[in-house]
């Protein structure tokens, strides 16, 4: 059974490699940093500067999202083996749980999957870039209106 909860310091090793595997496994995402880089940067930065959630299936990390101070998702990961089961969804309904209103996230235009996820999950386009990232991407912003009476 998969359960939401906390990430703790010794979570962020399991979430890198499963970005990791997810740079390594996309063709058109080129890898600009070293595994070993994303390794530190999960667990130097992205663990001290924002809420982060995994997803545990049996103390498994399955997958994780990165909930920014400003409500800006700045990562949200499933492992391979656990797509399409759902755990993407728990996540982010968890982020928007946790968020203190709308939420936005970016996501590149090559990423087709993951478009139809945010937009089945009633995220609206905001805008486009020709690649203004350090991946040199073109990518697109959402962003989540919670309901009017939706409590946070």
């Amino acid at each position: 059974m998969i359960t939401i909860r906390a990430a703790k310091l010794r979570d962020m090793s399991d979430c890198a490699a499963i970005v990791n595997a997810w740079i390594d496994a996309t063709e058109w995402m080129p890898r600009i940093h070293s595994a070993d880089d994303v390794t530190d940067y999960y667990c130097d930065t992205v663990f001290s500067r924002y809420e982060v959630f995994v997803a545990d299936d049996h103390d498994a990390v399955a997958g994780m999202v990165a909930l920014a101070p400003d409500n800006m998702v700045n990562a949200l990961y499933v492992h391979a083996d656990r797509r399409g089961r759902g755990v993407g969804k728990a996540l982010l309904d968890h982020a928007k749980r946790q968020a203190a209103g709308p939420v936005q996230l970016w996501t590149f235009v090559a990423n087709t999957g993951a478009q139809s996820f945010y937009r089945r999950e009633g995220f609206t386009e905001v805008r486009r870039t020709d690649g203004d990232n350090e991946e040199h991407l073109p990518d697109i912003l959402y962003r989540w209106q919670p309901e009017a009476g939706m409590h946070s």
